[in-house]
C-alpha cells in the first residue's frame, strides 16, 4: 500500500516494514536478513526461491518511504510529495499510541491479544513472536507475544448461549476471584505464546450441571489473564523489564471486570488509557514524518490522553496466586497430553 501511494514499482526499491518482515518472516539485519533457502525449504518446499521475491528496502517506521505520487494525490485530492513513512503492523503502532516506554508491557486486547514490550538488549526468548530492532520504537528492540483468542473467545461463549458479550459482562460484575470453580485454558484457536502450538484446543476444568454462560465467560477472562502472566514471566525470565502494564485495544475500554481480574492475577496496577488510543500510533508516525515532532517520546507526551489506574486487591492477589500455581502446572502438562494425541 505504501509503495502504491508513493508510485514505487521497482521491486528492489519496495519499502519493506521491518516490523512485519521481522515478526512474520524472521528477518533480522544482524543475522543477514531473511532465513536461508535451506531453512525455508525445510519448512515447505514451496518456499524455494522466495527470498528473491522479498527484496527491497527494509526500514522502521521512522524512515520516509517516499512522497505521495502525482496519480494518488489527484485521486485523493491532496498535494503531491506529502511524506509517507514506512508502515508497520497495527498492534505495534497501537503500543506506541498507548504510550509504550522501556519497562512497559502493552496488552493490545481485541479479538486476540498482542503483548508488546521494549528492550535494549538483544536476547532471544523462547515462545515469543520475535525480537526485532525498531519494530515498535524505532530505536529499541521490539518484543511481540500474545494469545490467539480473547475477544473472539468471549464472542463464541456469548454466541453459543444466544447472549451478547455486554449482557454477560453485566452478569459478572459482582463475581469474585475463583468463585465459579472453573479453570479455563484459552486454546480455542491454538496457543500463540509461549507454547506456539496452533493445534491445541480449549480446555475447561470443573464443570457442574448448574454452570452457565456467565460462569464460563468469567472463567475465560481469568484464563486469558493467567495465560498472560505465563507470557510475562517468560519475558522477565529472559531479562525484559516489566514495571508497568498498559491495556490498549478496544476491550479494556468497555470491560472493567477484565481490567480488575488482570490487575489481581498479575499483581500489578493496570493502566487503561483515558480514551481509546487505537490508531493513535499511526498518527504519531505521521506527525514525525511531517516534522511536527522530533521524537516518539515528544509525540507521545503531546498526544497521550493519560491513564486511569486499576489497582490490585489483596484478597484477589492471594486467591489468584494459589490458582495461578495450579494453572501454570496444568498449562504445560495438558499441552503435552494434547500433543500426545
Amino acid at each position: 500500500m505504501v509503495a502504491t501511494l508513493c508510485g514505487i514499482t521497482d521491486l528492489s526499491e519496495l519499502p519493506r516494514s521491518i516490523c512485519a518482515m521481522g515478526h512474520k518472516w524472521m528477518w533480522n539485519e544482524s543475522l543477514g536478513g531473511l532465513p536461508s533457502d535451506a531453512f525455508l525449504t525445510s519448512v515447505d518446499p514451496l518456499f524455494a526461491g522466495v527470498r528473491q521475491h522479498l527484496s527491497g528496502n527494509y526500514r522502521s517506521s521512522a524512515a520516509i518511504a517516499g512522497g505521495l505520487s502525482e496519480e494518488w494525490a489527484a485521486r485523493l485530492g491532496l498535494k503531491p510529495g506529502i511524506p509517507i513513512p514506512v508502515g508497520a503492523l497495527d498492534a505495534h503502532w497501537d503500543a506506541v499510541g498507548a504510550g509504550c516506554q522501556l519497562g512497559d508491557v502493552v496488552n493490545v486486547i481485541g479479538t486476540s491479544t498482542c503483548i508488546m514490550a521494549l528492550s535494549d538488549s538483544e536476547r532471544l526468548i523462547p515462545g515469543v513472536s520475535g525480537i526485532v530492532q525498531g519494530s515498535i520504537h524505532p530505536a529499541k528492540l521490539g518484543i511481540e507475544a500474545g494469545l490467539a483468542a480473547v475477544g473472539s473467545l468471549f464472542d463464541a461463549i456469548a454466541g453459543r448461549a444466544d447472549h451478547s458479550v455486554a449482557d454477560l459482562t453485566d452478569e459478572i460484575r459482582q463475581y469474585q476471584p475463583g468463585q465459579t470453580g472453573l479453570l479455563r485454558f484459552a486454546w480455542d484457536n491454538g496457543d500463540r505464546s509461549v507454547l506456539a502450538d496452533p493445534k491445541l484446543r480449549g480446555v475447561t476444568l470443573g464443570w457442574r450441571l448448574n454452570h452457565n454462560a456467565a460462569d464460563e465467560f468469567f472463567a475465560a477472562i481469568e484464563g486469558t489473564a493467567f495465560h498472560t502472566r505465563i507470557i510475562l514471566e517468560r519475558m522477565e525470565e529472559y531479562g525484559v523489564p516489566i514495571e508497568r502494564v498498559v491495556h490498549g485495544g478496544g476491550i479494556p475500554q468497555r470491560n472493567d471486570v477484565l481490567n480488575r481480574v488482570y490487575a489481581d492475577v498479575l499483581g500489578k496496577p493496570i493502566l487503561v488509557p483515558a480514551k481509546d488510543t487505537t490508531s493513535l500510533g499511526s498518527g504519531v508516525f505521521a506527525f514525525l514524518a511531517a516534522g511536527a515532532f522530533t521524537s516518539v517520546e515528544e509525540a507521545q507526551e503531546a498526544l497521550s490522553p493519560g491513564y486511569r489506574i486499576i489497582e490490585p486487591t489483596a484478597q484477589g492477589v492471594a486467591t489468584y496466586t494459589d490458582l495461578f500455581a495450579r494453572f501454570r502446572e496444568l498449562y504445560f502438562s495438558l499441552a503435552l497430553m494434547e500433543r500426545a494425541h
